[in-house]
């Protein structure tokens, strides 16, 4: 892979990819559950985990994460969904201002990063600095990709690409239902 996806934190395959299946199919055919010696042992990869692992500063029961997330953002930062492109709140959205985590509040982009890709999600060249976003390596869906995730809580934000535009040649992909938006005080 580019040196682009071997910055910040990465982890092999886990629960990801679930692209708007039903609640009760958390498993997705992505394999849940490797261990190491099958995928990408050349990165150096953690071990697999999925997105309630003990790992993460933030913990919740299920049912916590239910209560404080809609539909929506449940099923994309608690089990990796992918909104459809052009429908989130988001994608066209251009003010001045902040996005956090939906799940913790985690400050993750600034509005001086983001960018129209022309994707249909929000793009951003940049988080607001490496310690904020996990990278994951994500081989569902039939292709390897990588995925991200708020450091401090677990949740699914989108992927990262290495398509984006200088400084960083990075496109950070990210669900709008994933992130909440915070005008400057």
């Amino acid at each position: 892979m580019k040196d682009a996806y071997n910055r910040g934190t990465v982890a092999e395959p886990g629960a990801s990819g679930l692209q708007g299946l039903p609640d009760n199919d958390v498993s997705g055919g992505t394999g849940v559950g490797r261990r190491p010696g099958t995928d990408n042992q050349a990165m150096n990869a953690r071990l697999p985990h999925d997105h309630d692992d003990p790992r993460y500063a933030v913990k919740k029961s299920d049912a916590e994460w239910r209560a404080q997330l809609d539909t929506m953002q449940y099923q994309v930062a608690r089990h990796a969904a992918t909104e459809r492109p052009f429908s989130g709140k988001f994608w066209d959205h251009f003010a001045d201002g902040h996005y956090r985590c939906v799940g913790c509040g985690e400050l993750l982009f600034e509005s001086g990063t983001k960018f129209d890709a022309g994707c249909g999600w929000p793009s951003y060249w940049a988080p607001v600095n490496s310690e904020v976003i996990e990278r994951v390596v994500d081989a569902s869906l039939g292709t390897v990709r990588v995925e991200v995730r708020c450091n401090r809580c677990g949740s699914h934000l989108g992927h990262v690409f290495p398509d984006g535009p200088e400084p960083t040649g990075e496109r950070f992909c990210i669900n709008s239902a994933a992130i909440d938006f915070e005008a400057p005080k």
